[in-house]
């Protein structure tokens, strides 16, 4: 129950943000809005002001706005002359790009948002205290000793443990110069690292360079100024994306296993661990979310916001539009491939909990 609650906060919250990025536009551009809704399938409840529908609906997968002349005019009933200037489908090309992907955008901006709230409040980073070394790799024999704190490596400050392993895996194998305290003493010593084959977070084959030490475990949290915190934001927003692309990439490539693909179960039980730790991690866990949810509608498959870019780019090269008959073919087609889709992460989220 707690995770489901936290599931359809997490959901519902980011439906209406890449909604509302639709309707903003939308409107900015001249366009009426008939209905804004949250969820599809039969209205729960639902209120009019102005030209606009808000309601909420009984399926929390989604939502929609429907505006004024979408496909063949509302309903397929002939907009009058004094409807077309408020209809989508008679706004120009640009306009029209503009109010699709502004669903995606909203998305991508909610993230940094988020993200830079987390790093606002403070997050928990691993310090540089050493916990464990290995005997047989060089930091032993350079003199390394549990409870040694990194905080130079070659003149550069070390402020955590990501930072300190980022620098040494980027080596290259050349000799650094390492400077930490033991107690009250500050030590210098030079280690070469030792080049090691490993395997990525997509299970590649990689080399990289070691010294052979592991973190204590020890966390600090880091507090960031208003302007940091915005730059930490744009940062992690970028790498969650690039993450999330490269992960799409690898699927198809097979690298990543098709059944490590998660559905709304998934996302529940994810939801309810995050809140469980707290809200800054339920935060975290939306702005990754939020990404995802941003990068996925824009890839171009028909019924998404991707394919509805798709066929605007191509009428904006051709000099005409694409004709509705396609366009309803293609629809058909997105769409089918997006009920599989369902059905098959709904098989792996099941699977995962029936053979666990």
């Amino acid at each position: 129950m707690y995770s489901t609650v936290s599931a359809i906060i997490v959901l519902g919250v980011l439906i209406f943000v890449h909604e509302l990025g639709h309707f903003l536009v939308a409107k900015f551009c001249g366009v009426r809005v008939l209905v804004f809704s949250l969820g599809f399938g039969p209205r729960l409840f639902g209120f009019r002001k102005g030209d606009t529908e808000y309601l909420l609906s009984a399926v929390p997968l989604g939502g929609y706005v429907k505006m004024l002349g979408e496909g063949k005019g509302d309903d397929g009933v002939e907009l009058t002359a004094e409807e077309k200037p408020f209809s989508y489908e008679y706004k120009s090309p640009w306009q029209r790009l503009a109010i699709i992907i502004a669903g995606p955008g909203a998305n991508i901006l909610f993230a940094v948002l988020v993200f830079s709230v987390v790093y606002l409040f403070g997050v928990p980073s691993l310090s540089s205290v050493i916990g464990e070394v290995n005997h047989e790799m060089p930091a032993y024999s350079a003199g390394f000793q549990a409870g040694d704190k990194v905080v130079l490596i070659d003149g550069q400050a070390i402020n955590d443990w990501e930072q300190l392993s980022s620098v040494v895996r980027g080596s290259g194998g050349r000799e650094l110069v390492i400077s930490y305290e033991r107690g009250n003493e500050l030590l210098e010593t030079r280690v070469v690292p030792k080049r090691m084959e490993s395997k990525n977070m997509f299970g590649e084959n990689v080399v990289t360079y070691i010294i052979g030490i592991t973190a204590s475990g020890e966390t600090e949290i880091k507090h960031y100024q208003p302007g940091e915190a915005l730059i930490q934001g744009l940062s992690e927003t970028w790498k969650v994306s690039y993450l999330t692309v490269v992960g799409f990439v690898k699927m198809i490539e097979r690298v990543i296993p098709a059944k490590d693909l998660g559905g709304p179960i998934m996302i529940a039980q994810m939801a309810g661990q995050h809140a469980k730790a707290g809200i800054l991690s339920l935060l975290y866990f939306m702005g990754i979310i939020s990404v995802n949810l941003g990068i996925l509608n824009l890839f171009p498959i028909p019924v998404l916001d991707g394919g509805h870019l798709l066929f605007i780019t191509m009428e904006i090269l051709l000099g005409r539009p694409v004709s509705m008959r396609k366009i309803e073919i293609a629809q058909q087609v997105g769409l089918c491939l997006l009920v599989s889709l369902m059905i098959f992460v709904f098989y792996n989220d099941l699977a995962r909990i029936f053979t666990k």
